[in-house]
Order: C-alpha cells, then sequence, then structure tokens
C-alpha cells in the first residue's frame, strides 16, 4: 500500500488542484450512497418493486440534502471542462478532437451497462421472471442515465457556456416554475429546467474553473480584466452562494410549496429532481458555495500522499463507479432473495426506524458487491493499462503555465484531451 501510494504522489502533476478532484469523489459517492440509503426494492407476491423510506418517514428527507449532491457533480465538471478546452485550445488540438476523446470516456463504459443489462434482461424472462420485476431492476439501472446525457450536451456547449453568467439559467428556471405553479401552465414546461437547471452549476463551474486557473499564480489577475490580484471566486462568493441558496431554498420549502426532499419521493405530487424544481437549483447553488469554501480546506488536507491516493483511485473509477452502483445493490437484493427469503432492510418494506438500522447495516454489503462490479469493468472506463500504468485521474494542471517538473510534451495533449 505505501508503495502505491508513493507512486500516485509521484505520477501527479506538480499543479494539478487536488481539491477539486476531491469535491468530483465525494459528489459521486453522495450519490451512491443517497441512491443506497433511499431506494427499497421490496418483495410483494413474488413481484419486485421500488418503494422510498421519504415516503413513510418524511423526517428523514434531511438525508437527501446531504447526499444529493448533483449540483456539485456538475460544478466540478463545469470547472475541468473549461479548463481542459482551454489547454486543448492553447495546444492547437481542435474542439472535435477535445470534445470526441471527452465523449469516449464519458459514453465508453455505458455500452458494457448496456450490454450485460440487455442479456440479463433477456435471461431473467427467459428463467420466468415476471415482466414487472425485470422492468423495476431496469429502470432503477437506467434511469441515472438520463445525467449523463444531460452532462454530455453540456460538455459539448462548453465553449459558449463559459462565456455565460449562471443568472441566465437561473432566470429560465424561475420563470417556468412560475408558470407552471403559479398560472397554471402545463406540465411538459418543467422538462426546460431539465437543461436549464442543471447549466446553471455547470456555468458557474466553467466561471471558477477560468478564474481560479487566471489567478493561481501570484501577479496574474482573475478573469473578465477584473484587475483582481487574487483567484476568483473568493470565499466571498462562497458564503454569497451558501447563505443566498440555503436561504431562498427555505423560503421556497416553507411558503412556496415546494417538497423538502431534493429528490424524488414515489407517489408525492411534486418531485424536485424530476424535473429539477427552482427549489432544487437554489439548493444546489448552495451546495456549490459549500463547496467553494472547502477548496482551500482539501487543498491542505490533500498535500497528505495518502488522502490524495485515496481521492486519486476514486476519481479513476468515477464512471464505473456511479454506473455499477444500483447494480450491486440489485445483485445483493437477489442474493438475499435466495438465501433466505425476505431480509429486513433488503426486501422489506422501509417504514421504520427499524429498516433505517437494518439498511445501514447492508451498506458494507453493497460497498464489497460495487469493488467487485468496479473490478470486472473499470477498463471500459480507465482503458487498457499501459507499462507504470496511469495512477491519476487525466486532466489539466491547475496552473496555465509551466511548472517545475511538468510533464512532456505527449503526455500534456493527453491531459487537454481530457
Amino acid at each position: 500500500m505505501r508503495e502505491l501510494v508513493g507512486r500516485i504522489e509521484s505520477a501527479t502533476p506538480p499543479g494539478r488542484d487536488r481539491a477539486v478532484d476531491a469535491l468530483r469523489a465525494c459528489a459521486i459517492l453522495g450519490v451512491v450512497l443517497g441512491h443506497w440509503l433511499v431506494t427499497a426494492l421490496v418483495a410483494d407476491s413474488g413481484v419486485l418493486r421500488v418503494a422510498s423510506p421519504l415516503r413513510f418517514m418524511p423526517g428523514l428527507a434531511f438525508i437527501s440534502w446531504v447526499f444529493q449532491t448533483l449540483a456539485v457533480f456538475f460544478m466540478v465538471g463545469g470547472m475541468m471542462a473549461a479548463r481542459s478546452r482551454a489547454a486543448a485550445s492553447a495546444r492547437g488540438i481542435t474542439y472535435r478532437q477535445w470534445l470526441g476523446a471527452r465523449m469516449a470516456r464519458l459514453f465508453r463504459p455505458v455500452a458494457a451497462v448496456l450490454v450485460v443489462w440487455s442479456l440479463t434482461a433477456g435471461a431473467l424472462l427467459a428463467a420466468g421472471a415476471g415482466l414487472g420485476t425485470v422492468h423495476t431492476l431496469v429502470k432503477l439501472v437506467l434511469s441515472p442515465l438520463w445525467f449523463l446525457l444531460v452532462f454530455a450536451a453540456l460538455t459539448a456547449a462548453t465553449p459558449l457556456v463559459a462565456r455565460v453568467s449562471p443568472l441566465w439559467p437561473l432566470a429560465v428556471v424561475l420563470h417556468v416554475d412560475l408558470i407552471r405553479y403559479g398560472l397554471g401552465g402545463p406540465a411538459w414546461l418543467g422538462w426546460i429546467n431539465l437543461a436549464a437547471g442543471w447549466l446553471v452549476p455547470y456555468c458557474l463551474g466553467a466561471l471558477a474553473g477560468l478564474g481560479l486557473d487566471r489567478g493561481a499564480e501570484p501577479g496574474r489577475t482573475g478573469p473578465a480584466s477584473s484587475g483582481r490580484k487574487t483567484p476568483w471566486p473568493g470565499r466571498a462568493t462562497g458564503w454569497a452562494l451558501l447563505l443566498g441558496g440555503a436561504t431562498a431554498t427555505a423560503g421556497l420549502v416553507l411558503f412556496g410549496g415546494y417538497p423538502a426532499a431534493m429528490v424524488g419521493v414515489p407517489g408525492a405530487g411534486i418531485s424536485n429532481l424530476d424535473p429539477p424544481t427552482l427549489a432544487a437549483v437554489t439548493f444546489g447553488l448552495a451546495q456549490c458555495g459549500a463547496a467553494l469554501l472547502l477548496l482551500g480546506p482539501l487543498r491542505r488536507a490533500l498535500r497528505r500522499p495518502a488522502a490524495w491516493a485515496a481521492v486519486a483511485l476514486v476519481n479513476l473509477s468515477a464512471m464505473t463507479v456511479f454506473l455499477w452502483h444500483q447494480t450491486a445493490m440489485i445483485a445483493v437484493v437477489a442474493v438475499g432473495l435466495f438465501a433466505g427469503g425476505a431480509l429486513p432492510g433488503l426486501h422489506t418494506l422501509p417504514d421504520g426506524p427499524g429498516w433505517v438500522l437494518a439498511r445501514l447495516a447492508w451498506l458494507p454489503v453493497f460497498a464489497v458487491a460495487l469493488l467487485v462490479c468496479r473490478a470486472a469493468f473499470r477498463t471500459y472506463e480507465e482503458g487498457r493499462p499501459r507499462k507504470g500504468g496511469r495512477l491519476v485521474p487525466e486532466g489539466r494542471p491547475a496552473r496555465s503555465g509551466p511548472v517545475p517538473g511538468q510533464a512532456s510534451p505527449a503526455r500534456s495533449k493527453r491531459e487537454a484531451l481530457g
């Protein structure tokens, strides 16, 4: 283990912003833990169906405040994409080459999921499983893929998005909700927010990424010729987003009729996430503000090689973890059904504190199953291992200028494409 930590530390470019990688790792792990905590597969008369503890125990809505971290992921995605595109452009890499490399790394792991679950669904039906059960399982696995389509579209628009203020898509979300809920407009208008809602943190991330780059070295100014000598965004921006977003979200929940849960709850009249509502967006801004405030402490903490090694390993398989975490949970549920019938916290109705305690006990088992999935499918994300291996996630160093010990030109080109 000590040797692995040393190899990761020595393979990391000196200018890499480790804190941004840590935010991405936390966002991915937050989504995974959130799904495992608020999704129950209930065995009912031989059919599996999805239930949520948030429907039976609304007081657990605070779980979604901690683990619904998609806004942070979109913000970090905007940061990394804006930096990567700027680096690629500076090295003469065309937009088409840059986008092709990013799309390949994004969707190559998806192909493995689609093939495996197409075969699994066919095998289950052939073995006599009910259509309702198969539909439940396939929907549970594939429903998170909507996020990848939105993320891919925003990535493709990065050169344009990097010049857009987050206030514009925020205004779109505000007016869509006003028309839907205040004026009785059609429900389909809400799907406009699927792009506009996540464009808010993505725009913020793109602006922040370029701002941190331009202000990263002493004497260099922040974005938009502001004349500042310190990186943008600063702590004042982080506090403004955190306090402003939290206050707006509290007002919308308490007085605007929005649900407190920041995830969808089966049977609820309004979902904050499907599609995103104004409350989900303002909540996301609060999360982004907290994330920006954590950049400094994270940079200091990740100077420790062991801490950075853990973050780097998560980021190397971030997409694999995201794509297979529901499969890992389903595998444990299936094995439990065959081995012991309806087990508490695994197949029973999530209607009380007993279920919560039992589910917490199952989380380590889910994690082990996910590690098995990672071992089996990580090559679809990481690519074929080269001599010496790639020990850190590809990405652009935080500073735009040369730094001591900078990577070779060939490696720099790979990082720019990444």
